[in-house]
């Protein structure tokens, strides 16, 4: 029976609301399950649309408590914002309820292939790259997850020669059962999200579902040059794709010299020389080989990869230029939402910078971006919840050109005080920004409206 037949009649509990959430409730109502919502806010702090939507299909809706009886439900569906390990979840997989993410909802429901891409840093830029080759190369191809649409409202109308490109978190791939790319990529590992996943072990373990049920037909693309994320691989059954911007493997995608190539286990294919790439820095030189790798070994032809990675121009959000005043450059990089990522756009601006950093830390260790700031930082200057933090962290390092402000407005007015000709003002928070923004997209398109304020 296909699967989408099973879910008819079934009681569904979606818990988390949000865009993920919503989602999820839409397409099981379509496909015939009873469903009922559950959210930890207010009907007034919800998309008024999902209320009306779940009010005229008589959907039960738990605000701010949870269901008395969890085994009354036969799944729970998990936004992937959830926590699993919430009590009232526990308390449902102890009778024996299945609970499942809204990834694996929509896999199942799927009736195309996917390519998944997953890591600490990097995944939007290369979903995206990826997204573009294959449109380009005229498959039907639809570009979901932490990118764009959920994966379930294109999972919904999917036909059997789509394929969907889908940005993967950990929180996405922890609730995982059954999911099975066709090619995976794991871009990196790096300490992030330790406040929900404890430790770099269950970081990794969630990373690592991405290709868990992967066989000897599917592909893996690795990071060759991340020990850590190799590790991860020892166990997968899939052909591995490694892709390297310091060393040459025999197989795989790397850089060779200035050349970015891809060996196919036969032959050397060249893709582009790195001066060609519109996007800048070392990582995302990696970036691109990932994405010629997961493309290459997907069926994509070598020539509508070149084409498309030498026009890629790079995603809003990550070292996105904002604009240029009295010589000084703003750059907006809001998706820097860890240590590593802020790095990475440290060393990719190289130096004469003026970081804007700060919100909610996620219990990072901030040590490796305070001992990056001297030398290519002028300037710090925080804002959020965790500014105190950072801060610190700088001082220890010795470095003590630091401003702190209480909102965006008053950052931007004082990068502009103190940016002189040749300066790069660069928002690269090394935080989440929940403490103060809904998303980083809001975050990052606040920055860019104060940006455009000071240039009228």
């Amino acid at each position: 029976m296909n699967y989408r037949e099973t879910l008819k009649g079934k009681k569904v509990l979606v818990v988390g609301l949000g865009k993920s959430g919503k989602a999820a409730v839409e397409a099981l109502v379509e496909l015939g399950a009873y469903v009922s919502g559950q959210d930890n806010s207010p009907a007034d702090k919800l998309n008024t649309q999902l209320i009306r939507f779940m009010e005229n299909n008589h959907i039960n809706m738990y605000l701010g408590c949870m269901p008395d009886d969890m085994a009354s439900f036969d799944m729970l569906v998990l936004s992937p914002g959830v926590p699993p390990t919430l009590d009232f979840i526990e308390a449902a997989r102890k009778a024996g309820v299945e609970i499942i993410g809204e990834l694996e909802l929509a896999y199942r429901i799927t009736e195309g292939k996917y390519v998944a891409i997953t890591g600490t840093n990097g995944k939007t830029t290369t979903t995206t790259l990826v997204g573009e080759i294959f449109a380009a190369s005229g498959r039907r191809t639809a570009v979901v997850g932490n990118i764009g649409n959920p994966v379930v409202t294109e999972a919904i109308d999917s036909s059997e020669d789509e394929w969907m490109v889908a940005e993967v978190s950990s929180f996405q791939l922890e609730t995982t059962r059954e999911f099975h790319p066709v090619v995976s990529a794991i871009l990196n590992l790096t300490p992030d999200h330790l406040n929900r996943h404890k430790t770099m072990e269950a970081y990794g373990a969630a990373k690592a579902a991405v290709f868990a049920n992967q066989t000897a037909e599917d592909y893996l693309v690795i990071n060759y040059d991340d020990k850590t994320c190799m590790a991860l691989a020892d166990d997968c059954k899939a052909r591995i794709v490694p892709f390297s911007r310091l060393e040459k493997p025999d197989f795989g995608a790397y850089l060779d010299g200035d050349e970015l190539v891809i060996n196919n286990g036969t032959e050397v294919l060249h893709i582009c020389d790195k001066h060609e790439l519109r996007i800048i820095g070392n990582h995302n030189i990696e970036n691109a080989l990932a994405s010629a790798a997961v493309s290459y070994f997907a069926g994509i032809d070598i020539n509508v990869i070149r084409e498309t990675i030498v026009n890629f121009a790079g995603v809003e959000h990550r070292i996105e230029f904002c604009g240029e005043l009295d010589g000084a450059l703003y750059d907006n990089d809001s998706k820097g939402t860890n240590v590593d990522a802020a790095v990475i756009a440290i060393k990719a601006l190289e130096n004469n910078i003026i970081l804007i950093a700060g919100g909610d830390g996620k219990s990072q260790d901030f040590t490796d971006l305070a001992e990056h700031l001297n030398g290519a930082v002028k300037a710090l200057v925080l804002l959020g919840r965790d500014a105190r933090i950072i801060e610190e962290a700088a001082r220890k390092a010795g470095f003590t050109a630091i401003y702190n402000e209480k909102n965006m407005t008053d950052v931007v007015a004082r990068c502009h005080k103190i940016a002189e000709k040749g300066d790069k003002v660069l928002l690269s928070p090394a935080c989440a920004s929940w403490d103060m923004y809904a998303n980083y997209e809001q975050r990052g398109n606040h920055f860019k409206k104060c940006v455009e304020d000071l240039l009228r």
